[in-house]
């Protein structure tokens, strides 16, 4: 998933973003509201983790004009504030979730599965496609009754694929979504995951179709 993170603490920020990297996310870092409506006006995200108390304003008027701006993507609010009263508002205002610090890292991971979770209808992680069966939480892809244990970026692109099945994905969107600005890597890589995942496929009825010239899509009527 690709993760906005608007956080003035950079001891915190340093720790959210190097633990959401090695779960194989792509986050991008916002020290104030300025910086993330910049983030937010040029790239789509996944997911927003919004600190209230920034030093160029609140992060209450960023969620409310995110809201206004009637962009979808979940907010998951990093409050200090414990008060019931104070986190009613925060819902009431748009945000999806809350949390309070200072917090445990494997509390704030189960929060961002919870909302991704809610945003796309599933009641369960595990995704099941003809004789595939793939959890994204673990990471486990079950084939056949193989099972294979994804490394972070295969397991990021299939669940890109198979949460809209024939769907179209261009070889840019797949980069954006894979990787940050910060990464020091051409397109080609897309490429390099694409053919590690389709070794993983290769006794599935699910296989990744290319599309000269628009992209790839995951089909599953290999078996048909």
């Amino acid at each position: 998933m690709k993760f906005l993170l608007i956080e003035d603490n950079q001891e915190l920020a340093g720790a959210v973003v190097s633990r959401l990297q090695l779960d194989g996310h792509v986050v991008s870092h916002a020290n104030g509201i300025a910086e993330a409506n910049s983030y937010s006006q040029a790239e789509d995200f996944d997911l927003i983790l919004l600190d209230i108390m920034l030093p160029d304003g609140d992060g209450r008027d960023f969620l409310q004009q995110h809201r206004a701006s009637e962009k979808h993507t979940p907010v998951i609010v990093l409050t200090a504030r414990s008060e019931v009263s104070d986190r009613v508002t925060l819902l009431d205002l748009g945000a999806d979730d809350y949390i309070t610090k200072p917090f445990d890292h494997a509390e704030l991971q189960a929060r961002c599965r919870a909302v991704m979770r809610r945003k796309s209808g599933a009641a369960q992680t595990v995704i099941r496609l003809r004789d595939l069966q793939f959890d994204p939480v673990s990471g486990q892809l079950v084939v056949n009754g193989i099972t294979t244990a994804l490394r972070n970026r295969e397991l990021r692109l299939l669940e890109l694929l198979i949460n809209e099945p024939g769907k179209i994905f261009s070889k840019q969107k797949l980069f954006d979504r894979l990787f940050s600005y910060d990464d020091d890597v051409s397109e080609n890589a897309i490429e390099v995951y694409i053919a590690r995942l389709r070794k993983h496929l290769e006794k599935s009825c699910v296989s990744i179709t290319t599309l000269r010239g628009l992209g790839y899509k995951l089909d599953d009527d290999q078996c048909d």
